[in-house]
C-alpha cells in the first residue's frame, strides 16, 4: 500500500482497491489514523464511528465506483440510520437524537462503496458562514487555526483541506459549499436545484435554495460523486435534466471557447470587496483569457445589483427557521425558547411566525421572477449574444477571523450586516437554481485561500467540470498543504 495515502484522492484511491494496491480495511485504517492526529487541533469531526466502519471495510462491501474509499458526511441533513443527526443543535445533543432511517443521499453512497467514517461540524441549523456552533465549538482553518474554515460545511471542508479524507458530503443553501472550499482552498460545486434527491425526509429544502454536494481536493472526485449522488428518486416533487453523459467523463474535455462576464464589485452599496479577492478574480479572468476564452470585464446580469432578492430570500429562510423549530418541538415533545436555540436563529423564527401564507408565497414568486431575469444574461437575446459563465469573488474578504461572525442576542443586527459584507455573491445563485463552484485558485498575503466563483447556466455541471478541469491543469493546487494537514 502507498505511504502517502494523504495525497491519492477518492478516484485514485478506489482504484488502488481495484487494482489489488490497498485494502479497504488499509484505506479505512490510515484515514481513521489521520483522523485521530489532526482533529483535536481542528474539531471538524464531532462524531466517529470508526469501529463499525472497520467492520463495513473488513466485510462485503458493495462493488462500487468508491468502492473501500473512507468519507465524512456533514451533520446537516444526510441522515444515517442510527447515528447521530444534530445539525449543530444542543437540544438534538442533549437529547442525543440519531435519524430513524437512511436518507437517498447515503443509500446512493453506501451503494458507491464509500466507508462512512462519521460526522461533520457544522453551524446550528446550517444557518450562518462560519461553523461555530454552541453545541460542538467552533472548526478551525486547517490553514490557519484562528480563522474560520467557512459554513456551514465547514467541518467537512477543514476535514479534506487538512487530507483526513479525500472527499466529504457537504450542502449549499446560500453559499454554503463554495464558502468553505474558497475559506479551506478546495474545488467545492453546487449542482443544480434538483440534481440530488432530498429524499425520503423532505422534498426540498429552503424553498428549494438548498442542495446537497460534495467537497474535494480534485475536480475528477467532485465529478465522480456527483454521478453517485445525482438522479431522481421516485416522489421527488422535481428533477433536474439527466446529463447526457457522465460529469466524470466531462473532465478532460475541451470547453470550447467561452464567453465569460466579470463581476467584482460588491452587490450591495456602501461595501466593497476586499483587493485581495479583486486581485484573485481578475488574475483568474487573465487566466482564461490565456486559455482562449473570450472574457468580458465589468459584465454581469443586471438583476445581480437588485436588492429586493435578499428580502425575499430573508423571508423564505425566516419562515424555514420557525418551521425548523416546530420540528425541534416535535422532536423534544415541549415548547421551544430562546434557551434552546442560538440568538440569530431564534431571532429569525420570530421574525418567520409574522410570515403569512400570502406573504412567503410572494416571496417565493419574487425569487422565481428573479431567476428568470437572472437566466436571461445567460440566454442572451436577438439584440445581443448570451454568456456561458460568470467569474466573481466567491466571497469579498479573505477567512475572518474566529468570532467575527458570531451572532449574540445583543448584536444580532451588527453579525448580519458582516455576514451581507463577506457573502454578497453566492445566495443569488440558490434563489435561481444555478450550479455554481468555487475554485481554490488566490492566496492572501497573511497565507489563507482565496476562491474565485464561475457560475454556469441551469442544468450546466458538465461545462463547469469542463472549465474546473481545464483550470486546474493549468494551475494546479493539489499539491498545496495547509499547515496542518495530515500525513
Amino acid at each position: 500500500m502507498p505511504d502517502d495515502l494523504h495525497l491519492i484522492d477518492a478516484v485514485g484511491q478506489a482504484a488502488l482497491v481495484r487494482d489489488g494496491l490497498a485494502t479497504p480495511a488499509e484505506l479505512t485504517d490510515a484515514a481513521i489514523a489521520r483522523i485521530e492526529a489532526t482533529n483535536p487541533t481542528l474539531n471538524a469531526v464531532i462524531s466517529e464511528r470508526f469501529e463499525a466502519a472497520l467492520a463495513e471495510a473488513s466485510g462485503d462491501l458493495p462493488d462500487g465506483p468508491f468502492r473501500g474509499v473512507p468519507i465524512l458526511l456533514k451533520d446537516l441533513g444526510a441522515a444515517m440510520a442510527g447515528e447521530i443527526q444534530h445539525a449543530g443543535s444542543s437540544l438534538l445533543k442533549a437529547l442525543d437524537y440519531r435519524a430513524p432511517a437512511d436518507s437517498h443521499l447515503v443509500r446512493r453512497l453506501r451503494a458507491a462503496g464509500f466507508v462512512i467514517l462519521g460526522r461533520t461540524n457544522t453551524p446550528e441549523f446550517g444557518s450562518t458562514c462560519t461553523t461555530e456552533p454552541v453545541s460542538y465549538g467552533a472548526t478551525h482553518n486547517p490553514w490557519n487555526v484562528e480563522h474560520s474554515s467557512g459554513g456551514s460545511s465547514g467541518g467537512s471542508a477543514a476535514a479534506v483541506a487538512a487530507r483526513m479524507v479525500p472527499v466529504a458530503h457537504a450542502s449549499d443553501g446560500g453559499g454554503s459549499i463554495r464558502i468553505p472550499s474558497s475559506e479551506c482552498g478546495l474545488f467545492g460545486l453546487k449542482p443544480s436545484r434538483g440534481r440530488i434527491s432530498r429524499g425520503p425526509q423532505s422534498g426540498e429544502g429552503w424553498g428549494g435554495a438548498s442542495t446537497d454536494g460534495c467537497v474535494s481536493v480534485t475536480v475528477r472526485d467532485s465529478a465522480a460523486v456527483l454521478d453517485v449522488m445525482a438522479g431522481w428518486e421516485p416522489g421527488d416533487p422535481y428533477t433536474a435534466p439527466p446529463p447526457a453523459s457522465s460529469f466524470l467523463s466531462q473532465v478532460g474535455r475541451d470547453p470550447g471557447r467561452l464567453r465569460i462576464g466579470v463581476r467584482t464589485h460588491h452587490i450591495f452599496p456602501g461595501m466593497a470587496t476586499h483587493p485581495e479577492c479583486v486581485g484573485a478574480a481578475e488574475a483568474a479572468a487573465e487566466l482564461l483569457a490565456s486559455l482562449g476564452h473570450e472574457v468580458v470585464h465589468e459584465a454581469s446580469p443586471a438583476a445581480l445589483d437588485d436588492q429586493s432578492f435578499m428580502g425575499s430570500m430573508l423571508t423564505v429562510l425566516a419562515t424555514a427557521m420557525r418551521r425548523q423549530l416546530d420540528v425541534l418541538e416535535s422532536v423534544a415533545g415541549r415548547e421551544v425558547g430562546p434557551h434552546d436555540v442560538e440568538p440569530a436563529n431564534w431571532a429569525s423564527a420570530q421574525k418567520g411566525a409574522a410570515v403569512t401564507g400570502p406573504e412567503y408565497l410572494a416571496a417565493l414568486e419574487s425569487i422565481h421572477a428573479y431567476g428568470r431575469r437572472m437566466a436571461a444574461w445567460w440566454a442572451g437575446a436577438d439584440d445581443r449574444p448570451g454568456f456561458d459563465l460568470l467569474l466573481t469573488p466567491t466571497i469579498a474578504a479573505p477567512p475572518p477571523r474566529l468570532g467575527e461572525l458570531v451572532a449574540t442576542a445583543e448584536n444580532a443586527d451588527q453579525a448580519q450586516w458582516r455576514l451581507a459584507e463577506l457573502i454578497p455573491f453566492t445566495a443569488q445563485f440558490n434563489g435561481t437554481g444555478q450550479p455554481a463552484m468555487s475554485l481554490p485558485l488566490g492566496i492572501s498575503s497573511g497565507g489563507l485561500p482565496i476562491g474565485c466563483q464561475l457560475v454556469a447556466a441551469y442544468g450546466r455541471e458538465d461545462l463547469l467540470f469542463r472549465v474546473a478541469a481545464q483550470v486546474e491543469t493549468a494551475a494546479p493546487w493539489a499539491d498545496r498543504l495547509p499547515p496542518t494537514a495530515a500525513t
